[in-house]
């Protein structure tokens, strides 16, 4: 029999397709399939058609919502290089209508082609049926062999992790962030990769699609660790969008926070696709959450921790007097009031280090209290163009 022409159009498929040893089968790919690397050299028959690149997270969104309500696909499909490809078997999904084309763009592309392909649909909600989609693929292509080999050795890595895990005493709450502005929780696979590597996410939908939840509800629920994991960001645009959640209220307060445990990861890598690296997610989350137990051998770009002290900038307020591991009592420049600047006991970083710096108002400006520095954070991240 001879090899079949592929089409990928999800990221997480074109991983598996590489997985199982059949990238020289693979004709055609999404603009978003960049693992292994080799995939970015195939020819893109998916493209994205909103400039999410340039987009923030509030306009993203609202953009999806408006195409979604009008009935608008979000992806453009070249269906001329599709029927210069001729493909043996589509690999697509019918999960999410954002994530990737769906149901109504593969009826649209079938129309278009003379001869009929197999199309596999992978719509996976848990890391079984991940593993699942992993099996039919491998079925489908004359690798089930390698396929059983491939969930074997990712099944005994989870079991290695779960067996650590579950012997410890104390399971952090944790709240993964699948969007910030509306804020969303995870859903489908995340909330058990948590479980496997011993936390506890409430407010993820096991199973089910991530849902808007409020800020309140975050607020509530008291995450001991907050990981924020954008779907369709990789970790360096994570973190730049990540600097919102600093002028959110109450944000100081949260124990994550206030612990210092506030962690953006490359969601694209490690969350958002269901592919094989779910079992390095839930390495990495096993880290994270239990970083004296967990050691991580991953890309060291992998995460950030979002509130580790910065190396001074020239425009930031630094007090030359203040030594690491030292406080004392300062005088409001904005309101007057009397406060404590500096680590507390038992910590090496000042309670401002979970707020972004920013420029002095004056080259005479003393620090801000905590209300004020708050406040200011708040004008400068309403404020786009505002220098940090």
């Amino acid at each position: 029999m001879s090899a079949p022409r592929i089409i990928s159009f999800l990221p997480s498929a074109t991983e598996m397709v590489y997985a199982l040893g059949l990238g020289d089968s693979l004709m055609g790919v999404t603009h978003e399939c960049d693992y292994p690397a080799q995939a970015r050299s195939k020819p893109v028959v998916v493209s994205n058609v909103l400039p999410v690149e340039r987009m923030s997270q509030q306009e993203i969104d609202i953009a999806v919502s408006e195409r979604m309500r009008a009935g608008l696909s979000l992806y453009r499909v070249d269906e001329a290089l599709v029927r210069e490809i001729a493909p043996d078997l589509i690999l697509t999904q019918d999960l999410c209508q954002v994530c990737a084309p769906s149901g109504n763009e593969v009826t649209q592309l079938l129309k278009a082609l003379s001869t009929r392909p197999q199309i596999l649909w992978l719509t996976p909600k848990s890391i079984d049926q991940i593993f699942g989609n992993l099996r039919d693929l491998g079925a489908a292509t004359q690798r089930l062999v390698q396929a059983e080999a491939l969930i074997a050795a990712r099944r005994a890595r989870l079991a290695a992790v779960a067996a650590k895990s579950s012997s410890l005493s104390h399971r952090p709450r944790i709240f993964c962030m699948e969007w910030m502005d509306p804020v969303y929780c995870c859903g489908h696979w995340v909330p058990e990769m948590v479980r496997i590597a011993g936390g506890r996410d409430d407010l993820g939908r096991d199973g089910a699609d991530s849902v808007r939840v409020s800020w309140d509800d975050v607020l509530s629920w008291a995450p001991e660790i907050l990981i924020v994991m954008p779907c369709g960001f990789h970790m360096e645009k994570a973190a730049e969008q990540a600097r919102q959640l600093f002028a959110y209220p109450g944000w100081s307060n949260l124990p994550a926070v206030r612990n210092g445990r506030v962690y953006a990861v490359d969601a694209n890598a490690y969350f958002a696709r269901p592919g094989p690296r779910v079992v390095e997610g839930t390495e990495l989350l096993a880290h994270l959450i239990h970083p004296d137990v967990f050691a991580w051998d991953g890309p060291p770009d992998a995460y950030r921790n979002l509130l580790a002290p910065q190396k001074p900038r020239d425009h930031v307020r630094f007090d030359t007097h203040l030594h690491l591991g030292q406080s004392r009592q300062k005088c409001c420049s904005t309101c007057g009031s009397a406060f404590t600047c500096g680590p507390a006991r038992g910590h090496d970083a000042c309670w401002c280090d979970a707020l972004p710096h920013i420029a002095p108002s004056s080259d005479a400006a003393d620090c801000l209290c905590p209300d004020c520095l708050s406040d200011a954070v708040t004008r400068v991240v309403a404020a786009p163009g505002t220098p940090l």
